[in-house]
């Protein structure tokens, strides 16, 4: 009998642990496509808030940018990012500090050469002045 009140009450209140989880990490989730968006429309101002002052960037062709880089490849068209669209994504916390394991379509230029790739990618976030700040980014492409 225990067991089973044990049992009715764990299907009762799971369903709401889960969701207080999730909506955390939904929260990291929307500062993440934020981020993208503002990729997209190339706006580096919005950009840089997202961006931690100690960010190191490595794409999946090897370069490696800090914030500054980054943000100036964008501002002056040397990276466009035309698409970038989330297959899927899976994320741990730890109070101010979040990992991001995901996969995305990506789209654009690189040098006005056009680009699509699928990278599985690792992002390390950090809350800072009640926003998640990206401050690693790695991606590896895919088949």
């Amino acid at each position: 009998m225990r067991y089973g009140v044990f049992a009715f009450l764990s299907l009762f209140f799971l369903p709401f642990v889960g969701r207080t989880q999730s909506s955390k990490n939904q929260s990291i989730l929307h500062h993440e496509d934020s981020r993208f968006q503002a990729m997209m429309r190339r706006d580096t101002a919005a950009l840089s808030s997202w961006l931690s002052d100690n960010l190191l960037y490595r794409h999946s062709n090897g370069l490696l940018e800090d914030k500054q880089r980054h943000l100036q490849a964008i501002a002056t068209e040397t990276l466009v990012y035309e698409r970038i669209e989330r297959d899927s994504v899976h994320v741990e916390r730890w109070g101010r500090m979040a990992i991001v394991n995901g996969v995305v379509r990506v789209a654009g230029r690189l040098e006005q050469a056009p680009f699509e790739v699928r990278l599985s990618y690792l992002a390390v976030y950090r809350k800072k002045g009640g926003r998640w700040q990206l401050i690693r980014w790695q991606s590896t492409r895919l088949p």
